[in-house]
């Protein structure tokens, strides 16, 4: 456990790893409130891409943090640090132990180790369209390029296709002559942890993970990705929305406009999926204080986990490490 102020569990881990069953019955088991630790299910009208959980899986589980912004609306980490410290507060006061439940490593270590983030600068619209129209003319790629050029730091630290940051990075060093990485670096100061956390992890080998993201990837195809994709567009949200350069969105949208065929819309998208659970990995493997349940531990016939061992498990590891 780390810290000593308001309890705090955590579960993270990659993308299609089974976090969404083993978080709401780990709640059940805990009398716990799960909030939200996913970028993109914040968006109303994001289901299918974002593998968003459906009421009546949620056994009752109050959830947080979803559903909260529409499509056309930015949602920026210190937008969800104020959102889920609120939250936090909030299910604390009520007797219950608020669960953090995604995959955004960074919205999360934002949470758990505040720093002071770049000083508030004027919000750009003409500047940010400009960009998304460099980045559709020569791809985002080239985009990165620039920001390497002014700030490597940053760019070595934010993936190419992580659009809203790639621009947010130029925008910081246009408005402001230095570079976002500058800046946050000369902010830093010490920090004692706010929460008494525990942080669990779920995982599986890639040779098990990588098949579960491609049946999800068709399963989300044929539950209607395309549709809704396609439903968002019509409705006017614009594509350099940062809803729709998540992944999925940004694959279909590409399809929609021509851009691409189904079938490399896809292809593309499974790849995307696959190198991001990698970072996804790679984010949380550098974090010495999560605890890691492996799902291939509880596997029993069909190669599925015993849902109810792993669960009754990290429910009991949460337990002893917030003292309950």
């Amino acid at each position: 456990m780390v810290g000593d102020g308001e309890k705090l569990a955590v579960l993270v881990g990659p993308t299609a790893c089974g976090k969404t069953a083993v978080s709401v019955r780990v709640a059940q088991l805990l009398k716990a409130e799960i909030i939200s630790g996913d970028s993109m299910q914040v968006y109303r009208g994001l289901d299918i891409g974002t593998a968003k959980i459906s009421a009546a899986a949620m056994g009752g589980v109050v959830h947080h943090l979803l559903d909260i912004r529409d499509p056309g609306e930015d949602f920026s980490v210190a937008d969800f640090r104020t959102e889920a410290a609120d939250a936090i507060r909030r299910i604390n006061e009520q007797g219950r132990l608020p669960l953090i439940v995604g995959g955004t490593g960074l919205y999360i270590a934002t949470l758990l180790n505040p720093y002071l983030f770049p000083p508030e600068t004027e919000r750009d619209d003409g500047f940010r369209a400009h960009m998304w129209q460099v980045a559709l003319e020569q791809g985002d790629f080239y985009l990165h390029g620039r920001l390497a050029e002014v700030d490597s730091v940053a760019a070595e630290r934010i993936h190419p296709h992580d659009h809203y940051r790639v621009v947010r990075a130029l925008e910081v060093y246009e408005q402001t002559g230095r570079g976002i990485s500058e800046i946050q670096a000369q902010s830093k100061r010490e920090y004692k942890p706010t929460y008494s956390t525990a942080i669990a992890g779920l995982t599986l080998r890639r040779e098990l993970l990588y098949p579960r993201i491609e049946r999800r990837i068709d399963e989300m195809i044929s539950a209607g990705l395309i549709e809704e994709v396609k439903g968002l567009l019509d409705a006017g949200v614009p594509e350099n929305a940062t809803a729709l350069r998540g992944l999925g969105y940004r694959h279909m949208t590409a399809y929609l406009r021509g851009l691409c065929t189904l079938e490399e819309a896809v292809v593309n998208l499974k790849r995307d999926t696959r190198r991001f659970a990698k970072r996804q990995y790679t984010w949380f493997k550098r974090d010495t204080r999560i605890h890691w349940f492996d799902a291939e531990d509880y596997f029993e016939e069909a190669r599925q986990p015993n849902l109810e061992a792993l669960t009754q498990d990290m429910a009991a590891w949460f337990e002893n490490e917030l003292e309950m």
